[in-house]
């Protein structure tokens, strides 16, 4: 896998990704991106690459062409939460000011909110949560989804993306684009493993507790992909050396991206399907965003209280 002195522009454009992110980024704990392509229903893996830095992830996305990427990070926070804190109630304007917010005022803000709030509700809610079975994106500890938010939505717009149903590259954007167009969607990866082996744990960030039983969850996970047996209706290939590189993984950072890089195929194929909206559902609220994939018809079999502890991001 290569390291963070991994050059973009050698990548043909172009590309879809996969992108299983974290907010501190380090040698540890890398954020992973899966690159490959779709032919028809079939998904290629060309190549795995890890960025050690949130400059360095920046400077992949400004510099990497053409892409078609599936973020594993909320694009949005909830309307309910926005309107209760008197935030913008457009996204960009709402996302400029959340960025220019510490950390420490982001959760002294958020920790306000939920104490007073009733115990069994304490979070706000996206609309896609429940269908998805995600983690509220206002969650500032395990995961910490809302640092993630404020951590990589800035680079998307840094780097001249659009996103579906919320933002248009417009002005400096657009300029930037006459050389590269650049389509960010927010992805989900334990929605699509969910859906392959349920609840079972695939992963931990904990050597210790990287056992045979989640390696053989890995295994039911790719043997699934590899033989399409997803209602995405795409199949996944993969060189042995690939296959066994994303079994070896105990941290499942690789697979993660991997699983967002089927999601973004789908995204893709939908579009040449001629999907404006990339399957997006809609009529989402332009405010929270939406995970891809997800169905707006669709109940996860999880109370709203317990998303609270909804399989980690990151």
């Amino acid at each position: 896998m290569a390291g963070p002195d991994y050059r973009p522009e050698a990548l043909a454009a172009p590309s879809l990704f996969g992108c299983d992110f974290s907010s501190a980024p380090s040698r540890r704990k890398a954020i992973v991106l899966a690159i490959g392509s779709r032919r028809g229903s079939a998904v290629s893996l060309s190549a795995l690459h890890q960025l050690d830095s949130l400059a360095a992830f920046g400077a992949w996305l400004a510099g990497a062409g053409n892409w078609l990427g599936a973020f594993d990070f909320p694009f949005g926070l909830p309307r309910e939460l926005v309107q209760a804190l008197g935030w913008p109630l457009q996204w960009e304007p709402c996302i400029r000011y959340y960025a220019g917010l510490s950390r420490a005022e982001i959760r002294d803000r958020f920790a306000a909110f939920c104490q007073a709030r009733p115990t069994g509700g304490k979070f706000a809610h996206r609309a896609t949560d429940l269908p998805a079975g995600s983690s509220p994106s206002m969650k500032w500890i395990n995961p910490p989804v809302a640092y993630m938010l404020h951590a990589g939505v800035p680079l998307l717009l840094a780097a001249g993306a659009r996103i579906p149903g919320m933002h248009g590259a417009t002005g400096a954007q657009t300029r930037r684009r006459q050389a590269a167009d650049r389509v960010a969607l927010e992805a989900y990866p334990g929605l699509l493993a969910r859906e392959l082996i349920g609840r079972e744990s695939y992963k931990s960030d904990a050597p210790m507790r990287q056992n045979s039983a989640r390696a053989l969850a890995r295994g039911r996970i790719l043997q699934a992909l590899e033989t399409g047996r997803t209602r995405l209706g795409l199949s996944l290939e993969l060189t042995p050396a690939q296959h066994a590189q994303l079994l070896g993984d105990g941290s499942g950072d690789t697979l993660d991206a991997v699983l967002c890089l089927v999601q973004a195929a789908w995204a893709e194929q939908r579009h040449a399907q001629g999907d404006a909206g990339y399957g997006l559902p809609e009529g989402f609220d332009p405010l929270e965003g939406w995970i891809i994939t997800a169905s707006a018809g669709d109940r996860h079999p999880k109370t709203i209280e317990a998303l609270g502890a909804a399989t980690p991001r990151a």
